[in-house]
């Protein structure tokens, strides 16, 4: 495993790669930079510099699509792999692992240092202004211009005993005050009903462009009481590098190119939204959020800011939050001592469906217990957790599919899954921008999930499948791969 500790170590390794393109015609950060965003994603293109933007220059660039499918051949996973350590060719299988088996480690404590190249600007009072910056509305129609979709939040308790990363829409009003999503199951949100209840302001920091690593963790669910930091420094065998922050009480990640800080103001409210979102509509609602207030930025010299501009897959929305979502499911049923050989939450289904694919032994481990049986156990087990709202679906498979193969899935889905039998259908908290969800459950934040069983019945009863793969023999199959190389 090979930690790259900030942004421009991973840059120059997707260089290597020919994986990011320079872009050094002017770019408006007004609706250009969002579309050339969108267009790479759609179009399998590389990560994108933005050099030059209208308004600010050369001053600060944009990084578009950081961690998007990328363009080198049989590796489409290769941004989130470097992302998190691996290598360029990890497959989906291996990446899920790798994060599900550090949530049994014991955290790592991050280290002080003294100082950063993220302080080596640092603006104050009335200088501290977010207008210096480029501002980019991100879709037609958004309610305004989106500061925050790649960069981490960093709250703490009112005593300081629980310290929260967490990525969340953060929308520009002004040079001075921000707006943003607290959503209230999550410890972004329940941290700031703290703050409110005491009537005093939170002390905030978000940044931009720290170490690839970070945007991942920080948008993983992980369970109440663990901490973002340790858990990446237990992922990575060794500790974060952060340092204090100039005018609030909070340690921030030392890689990072840009830092806001400042308070967000009990009472005050502003208008939010809407954003074009993960499930690939831009909802018409908006809502009354709370408002950040900006006292310091700092920032590295060029400082880079990276976006990610959600829509219809695959974005950042999917390979970063999908993906650590279907890890941390897999720790918890491990945890839970379930059969699980994998999960994966399918790109193409815009984080809407997970994938639990059951090892061979199942029913040997789990004797007495059905197909449907061990399906409800999977339901309950996923219930109890902070992590039920954000699926609509669960498929239950058996580990002969690849569940990150959109070919094979939709096949296994197909042909295995009944359409009248093996359905389990329950209601719970739902995540309202789901797109399947009507206008009355979104407000409610409450609505029904399925769980689907098609798990094959036991190996001396099944059809073999009828495949390359699975008919011929490996003589075989090696002759004709050498015949028709």
């Amino acid at each position: 495993m090979k930690r790259l500790k900030d942004l421009r170590e991973y840059l120059a390794v997707l260089e290597a790669h020919q994986d990011v393109r320079e872009i050094d015609e002017p770019v408006d950060p007004h609706l250009e930079a969002g579309a050339a965003a969108r267009w790479t994603y759609e179009n399998r293109g590389p990560a994108l510099m933005l050099n030059d933007l209208t308004g600010t220059g050369r001053f600060c660039r944009i990084l578009a699509a950081p961690a998007g499918l990328s363009t080198i051949p049989g590796s489409p996973l290769a941004r989130v792999a470097l992302s998190l350590g691996l290598d360029v060719s990890a497959t989906a299988h291996e990446i899920v692992d790798s994060l599900a088996a550090a949530r049994t480690r014991e955290p790592v404590a991050p280290v002080v240092v003294d100082s950063a190249p993220c302080q080596d600007n640092v603006l104050l009072g009335d200088d501290a202004n977010l207008d210096r910056f480029p501002a980019p509305l991100l879709h037609e129609g958004d309610g305004g211009p989106y500061l925050n979709t790649w960069g981490t939040i960093i709250v703490s308790t009112p005593d300081g005993s629980f310290t929260n990363w967490a990525i969340a829409r953060v929308m520009k009003i002004d040079g001075k005050r921000m707006t943003g999503t607290f959503i209230p199951t999550q410890h972004l949100g329940q941290i700031r009903k703290l703050w409110d209840n005491l009537g005093q302001p939170m002390p905030f920091a978000i940044v931009q462009g720290t170490e690839p690593g970070i945007p991942f963790v920080a948008s993983m669910p992980l369970p109440d009481g663990i901490e973002e930091v340790g858990f990446l420094g237990a992922y990575f065998g060794e500790p974060l590098e952060l340092v204090r922050a100039k005018t609030v009480d909070l340690l921030v990640p030392a890689s990072a190119e840009i830092v806001i800080e400042g308070h967000v103001m009990p009472g005050r409210t502003a208008v939010e939204g809407p954003m074009g979102e993960y499930a690939g509509y831009q909802p018409r609602h908006t809502s009354m959020q709370p408002e950040y207030v900006v006292d310091a930025i700092t920032y590295r010299d060029d400082p880079i800011w990276p976006i990610s501009v959600a829509g219809e897959p695959v974005d950042e929305t999917h390979t970063a939050w999908g993906l650590v979502t279907a890890a941390e499911a897999l720790a918890l049923l491990r945890a839970a001592k379930l059969p699980v050989a994998t999960a994966w939450m399918p790109f193409e289904a815009a984080a809407h469906w997970l994938i639990v694919c059951l090892t061979e032994d199942w029913r040997e481990r789990m004797p007495g217990l059905s197909r449907d049986g061990i399906c409800l156990r999977i339901s309950q087990v996923l219930a109890a957790t902070r992590i039920e709202a954000m699926m609509t679906r669960v498929f239950v498979l058996d580990d002969d599919v690849d569940p990150s193969d959109q070919t094979e899935l939709a096949w296994a889905i197909a042909t295995r899954v009944s359409p009248a039998h093996g359905r389990l259908v329950r209601h719970g908290m739902i995540n309202p921008l789901a797109g399947c969800y009507s206008a009355e459950e979104r407000r409610l934040g409450y609505g029904p999930k399925a769980v689907l069983n098609g798990l094959l019945p036991p190996m001396a009863e099944r059809s073999r499948r009828s495949s390359f793969r699975h008919t011929y023999p490996e003589p075989v199959r090696q002759r004709v791969i050498e015949l028709l190389a």
